[in-house]
């Protein structure tokens, strides 16, 4: 019978993503499918592992020039776009946009063609 290996650091790390998940607003099978990601791609995961301990980016990976950060701004950005505030008010969850930087990466990693497109994308008439 073959071993049965349990990680204990594992199970803490995704009982904390689905709490953070739960207070970015996402539901746990938008949650879930992250952590499924996330587990494929360990110098990701371990920037998730960094986030969970210290709430803020370890920004150690990048993928066509792109880090973590440089995504969450990205994010922000286009929530500002969408809101057309300009500015970043109370009712906007930064746990929300740091998890959809998890997402995003995920994604340009899949689809890069598509996504730098997305990224690159200037804001039209607003942009200077």
């Amino acid at each position: 019978m073959p071993e049965i290996l349990y990680d204990g650091r594992k199970v803490q790390v995704y009982e904390k993503l689905l709490a953070l998940g739960e207070y970015a607003g996402q539901t746990r099978e938008w949650t879930e499918t992250l952590w499924v990601d996330l587990l494929g791609i360990p110098s990701l995961y371990e920037e998730l592992v960094y986030y969970l301990e210290h709430h803020d980016y370890k920004d150690h990976f990048q993928y066509e020039g792109y880090s973590l950060i440089d995504l969450y701004v990205w994010q922000m950005n286009r929530y500002n776009l969408i809101k057309d505030l300009g500015k970043n008010t109370a009712e906007c969850n930064k746990e929300t946009m740091v998890l959809r930087s998890f997402r995003t990466m995920i994604e340009l990693m899949k689809n890069p063609e598509e996504y730098l497109k997305r990224l690159r994308e200037g804001r039209g008439m607003d942009r200077l």
